[in-house]
């Protein structure tokens, strides 16, 4: 579900300026390549929402530490990138790269990490509350269960 709030904020942003279809470059850009969440769930749930959406986008995928996101960064930008969806690994060193892409007049989102000291053009994350209730509902099944005594609070 996130792939696609993330492509549709992508293809609107491509939208503002487009007389015609859309198209133009998205480069989605993510923290390293070690996690198989980015190579197996996420850059190919947003590639096939951004296909459907706006089939004449290219969509770009890179994946990388800290050390090279910048030469990356810089990268996109030169290929004349319209839009970077980033996940930053260091919030603090994203923020020149956010205010370097919008002074190029290049979107960006924020993907699951904000930038907290230069905002992006938009946020896309997970339902952080959600996600916490639902753990904490399977935390307290878990312990009913288990038959721990719920008198006063329990020791976990």
């Amino acid at each position: 579900m996130k792939n696609l709030a993330v492509s549709i904020v992508s293809l609107g942003i491509l939208m503002e300026s487009a007389s015609a279809a859309p198209s133009g470059t998205v480069v989605f850009l993510m923290p390293d390549q070690a996690s198989t969440r980015y190579e197996q769930h996420d850059f190919p749930g947003f590639k096939a929402e951004m296909s459907k959406l706006c089939p004449e986008c290219k969509v770009l995928y890179q994946n990388a530490n800290a050390d090279v996101a910048t030469q990356q960064f810089n990268s996109v930008i030169a290929q004349s990138a319209k839009v970077i969806v980033l996940d930053p690994v260091d919030s603090t060193a994203a923020a020149s790269l956010v205010r370097m892409a919008q002074s190029q007049g290049v979107k960006v989102i924020a993907y699951d990490r904000p930038v907290l000291t230069t905002p992006a053009d938009y946020y896309v994350s997970f339902d952080n509350e959600g996600i916490g209730r639902a753990i904490a509902q399977s935390l307290v099944q878990h312990l009913k269960d288990k038959g721990v005594p719920t008198g006063k609070g329990g020791v976990l």
